[in-house]
């Protein structure tokens, strides 16, 4: 049923348990993954005060980001499924995390979008906001929310 999962991870316990499911589904199913990870370097304040500070703060979320992927292909190479992985970096304001995910996944193409959700209610979520609220209201691949522990 599906052979393409396109499955987005933050570093977070929430999107570490999503890939988890996407493994276990991508071995069931025959299927390969692309993880994908998205770091916006989009600022939407910032404390520091030169721009060398700020060159240097975008540089450690890249960093951290490809740490963040290489973990993460890691772990899936270990389950002998065919794997990729990207890192897409947000450079441009007014784009949204949630629609790199869902670009990506028509770009590949995905036959199936995975990604953990904190399950925030609320005025949480409303301060917080959700990727993956945003993804599935945006992409048009199937999208299988993974409740995070």
């Amino acid at each position: 049923m599906y052979k393409r999962i396109l499955v987005a991870i933050d570093g977070s316990d929430t999107s570490n348990t999503a890939l988890n499911e996407a493994i276990k589904l991508a071995k069931d199913q025959g299927a390969a993954i692309r993880i994908i990870h998205v770091v916006d370097l989009v600022p939407t304040f910032t404390d520091l005060e030169t721009p060398s500070q700020f060159v240097q703060f975008q540089e450690a979320l890249r960093q951290i980001g490809q740490k963040t992927l290489s973990d993460a292909l890691a772990l899936a190479e270990k389950s002998a499924i065919q794997t990729e992985g990207l890192m897409h970096v947000i450079e441009t304001p007014g784009e949204h995390v949630y629609d790199a995910i869902a670009e990506e996944a028509v770009r590949w193409p995905a036959d199936l979008i995975v990604i953990g959700t904190h399950g925030r209610r609320g005025i949480r979520r409303f301060i917080l906001g959700s990727v993956a609220e945003g993804v599935a209201r945006v992409a048009t691949k199937p999208v299988l929310l993974v409740r995070g522990a």
